[in-house]
Order: C-alpha cells, then structure tokens, then sequence
C-alpha cells in the first residue's frame, strides 16, 4: 500500500470536533501511514500517550501547528511542521498569538452585540466549557455554534455568511503578528514554515509577496482542489523550491464534507519536512 499522510487536520483543541485520539484511529481506518495534527495556534494536542498511541496504530506523527498571521493587512496562516515541542520560547509565542486571538473575538461580541445579537465573553467561555469542546483556543467556529444555539441564525453556515465572515458586517481582521515573525519562530523551533491554502489569495499581488519569504513548503494538495488548480500549485512549488505539501484540512462536523486523507503528502514530502 502506498504511503499517504495528511498534514493539515484540527481536533477539539481548536475548531475541529475530534480528539486527538479519534483523529489517529480515523488515520488508520482510511489507510494513512502518517499524519499531523495541525490545530490553530496551539499545539495542546500533543502528548507522549498520543504519540505512543501512533506508535501501537503504526502511524507516523508529526507535530505540527496552523498559526494565525498577517501581510500588508491580509490573513495569511502559517503551517509549522516537526516542531521541537520541548522548545518553551515557542509556547510562549504561540500563547501570545492566543492573547491576539482572544482579543479579536471580544470586539467581535461587541460588533455583534450592536446588531442586537447579545453574547458576552463570560456566555461565550460558559458555552466552551459546558460543550466540551475549544480546549485551547476560541473563535468564530465558537462564536457562531452559540449563534446558532441561541437562535439568532437558522444555521451555522448563516452566522458567517450574514455577520462574520471575512468582510462581513461584525467581522474584526484582529492584531496578528506577521509573516516574517511567524516564519522566524517556526524555524527557531526547528519546523518547517509552510503556506496553508494557498488558493485562498485572490490577489496575485499578496502572492507574490509570500513567496518573496522564507517559507519552506506551500499547500499545494488541499482539501477537495480540483485538479487543474492543484497542478498550478504543484508547478509554483516546483519552480519555488518549495516543498509540496498537502492535506484535507479535517475540522470533523464543522465542515462534514471533508474526511480524513481526502487530501494528503506522499512518503518523499513527509520524510523532507523531517529532516
């Protein structure tokens, strides 16, 4: 059986609904050989049970992380793979990323609150904790299940769609730290700095502007692309040098119509990002 590893997957440390754990034996129920948990801006998910969990399933991990940046404005999130998890100046970082984080999603509530859609930061973490669910880090995945909860949309897909997506009436952009910041962190840590999604950026313009940093791999197979649109990424890579990466962007029944290793990195890609 061929080698296939999906490096880009979220668990309930984030926005993802899975435990890590139900994230190794879903790996192994579709055939993957390796993998990496890839949650936004915290790295919580890693243990030495899950990794000797890995070890029992013959699954390869490796860590990895999904932080939050930003270039000239824009929202750029950076993969970090085989981190060093026992560099703390990292940790750190990554707590200060949260800080950020935490802050954007309290004038997030207060744009919201200004459209009558009353949700305090106190209701918000009562909801976290009885859910189960954001063990480490909150956000807009959050923000709208308690939305949805309180009945002020019909749906998940309406809360981001009529108030927080990108650009919409109660969406705040936040203080992030920037690319070159990230990227710097990321290998101080020994990882890999990787562009995630790159098919997000509209604007050839800011694209041109990320591959002018030091990055050492872009997305290139992500979640369901079309083929054509993965063949672009694979040649930028090629003429790049970049390591082309790849994985499903799993988030469990937040976005039910991807699967675990629905996109994924083969054995060469995999053993690059390790050495």
């Amino acid at each position: 059986m061929d080698f296939r590893a999906d490096l880009h997957i979220h668990t309930h440390f984030s926005d993802g609904t899975n435990t890590p754990e139900e994230i190794l034996h879903l790996a192994k129920k579709n055939n993957l050989s390796g993998l990496s948990i890839t949650d936004h801006d915290t790295m919580a998910a890693y243990s030495d049970k899950l990794f000797d969990l890995a070890k029992d399933l013959d699954l390869q991990l490796m860590s990895g992380v999904e932080v939050s940046s930003e270039l000239s404005n824009v929202s750029v999130h950076i993969l970090g793979y085989n981190i060093d998890l026992s560099y703390k100046p990292f940790q750190d970082f990554l707590i200060k990323v949260q800080e950020k984080r935490n802050l954007r999603n309290i004038e997030i509530l207060k744009k919201l609150n200004e459209k009558n859609i009353e949700i305090s930061p106190e209701e918000l973490a009562e909801f976290i904790k009885r859910k189960n669910i954001a063990k480490s880090v909150v956000g807009r995945v959050h923000i709208a299940q308690l939305m949805l909860e309180k009945g002020y949309v019909d749906n998940f897909i309406d809360a981001f769609s009529k108030y927080i997506k990108d650009d919409g009436p109660c969406y705040v952009h936040g203080s992030k730290f920037s690319c070159e910041s990230v990227i710097d962190q990321i290998h101080l840590a020994k990882g890999k700095a990787v562009i995630a999604h790159p098919s997000v950026f509209k604007s050839s313009k800011t694209l041109r502007a990320l591959l002018e940093h030091n990055f050492d791999g872009i997305e290139t197979y992500y979640a369901k692309l079309l083929p054509q649109e993965e063949r672009r990424w694979a040649r930028i890579a090629n003429e790049k040098d970049l390591i082309a990466t790849g994985g499903s962007d799993f988030h469990g029944t937040i976005k039910p119509y991807l699967s675990v290793g629905c996109s994924w990195a083969c054995e060469e890609t995999f053993n690059r990002l390790f050495q």
